[in-house]
């Protein structure tokens, strides 16, 4: 069978009649076939959002011919449109302190093809796992963060993030706070993992707080990292029940679990472009 060319393409324009079948039309047009289609209209914004997977035969295909096709429709429908062929994978960099879990997931999801992308480098502020690194033959580098959003370490983080063309940044329990300006500039490419069910137990030690709380549910959240600490757009929870009996020791141990289940699947909805970030809201597609 002929191998074709695959990519994914990102809709986003005032809600309309007829969008759905003048975006196939175009599409048709460039001799693509449409292989999955799913779409969202928010009602409170009148705002239509969609993520459409196409596939071509032809292997001379490109952003281009494909945008060409598209550029009609994006002054007269006013779409926002975003476009990611599959032969171009997400180049990706892990924040980590000294937690392993969250990192050793997501290295052995990588090795086992289970998310489709290049991590290049781990960044930490602690050198204590630079082993697990080395393991799996990743460039790990220590930067050493005597406080939240210093500007001469983000400096050196960022010339590392430019110099490796990174396109995602994942805070593997990377328990240190960026700046507006970091932030600003990775906007939608930074996913942080919370280890509580937000909107409850923001910013620091959760644990303790739901512990002191006496709940009887734990959660984990993950979702894009903004200039306001954890209230970015939230991609993906889950939750866990526990008891009086459970000390925050208990609640770290059963927590840890949960992390790494949420962070992975959230890492590999936006490694699939399933995600659109909209009014503050992240609309998967699932």
């Amino acid at each position: 069978m002929e191998k074709t060319v695959e990519a994914i393409i990102l809709v986003t324009c005032p809600d309309q009649r007829g969008i759905v079948a003048r975006l196939a039309s175009a599409l048709h047009e460039t001799s693509g076939n449409i292989l999955d289609a799913a779409q969202y209209t928010s009602d409170s914004t009148n705002t239509f959002l969609q993520r459409i997977h196409v596939s071509w035969e032809d292997k001379k295909v490109s952003h281009a011919s494909v945008q060409r096709a598209l550029n009609p429709l994006i002054e007269e429908l006013q779409l926002d449109v975003h476009i990611r062929f599959g032969n171009t994978p997400h180049k990706v960099a892990v924040f980590v302190s000294e937690e392993d879990h969250c990192l050793h997931d997501l290295l052995l999801l990588r090795r086992d093809r289970a998310l489709r992308c290049d991590i290049a480098l781990i960044i930490s502020n602690h050198p204590d796992l630079s082993s697990i690194a080395e393991q799996h033959g990743i460039p790990f580098h220590h930067i050493p963060v005597n406080k939240s959003c210093d500007n001469d370490t983000e400096q050196r983080q960022i010339k590392l993030l430019e110099e490796h063309d990174i396109n995602l940044i994942v805070l593997a329990r990377y328990m240190r706070i960026l700046s507006a300006e970091f932030t600003q500039r990775y906007a939608g490419k930074i996913i942080n993992i919370h280890h509580s069910f937000l909107p409850a137990f923001a910013g620091g030690k959760p644990y303790h707080q739901a512990h002191a709380k006496g709940v009887k549910l734990i959660g984990a959240t993950a979702h894009y990292a903004t200039a306001e600490l954890d209230e970015g757009p939230i991609i993906e929870q889950s939750v866990i029940r526990i008891s009086h009996k459970d000390e925050v020791t208990d609640m770290v141990r059963k927590g840890r679990d949960n992390e790494r289940t949420v962070l992975a699947r959230a890492v590999r909805w936006h490694l699939e472009d399933r995600i659109i970030i909209h009014e503050n809201r992240a609309i998967v597609f699932e």
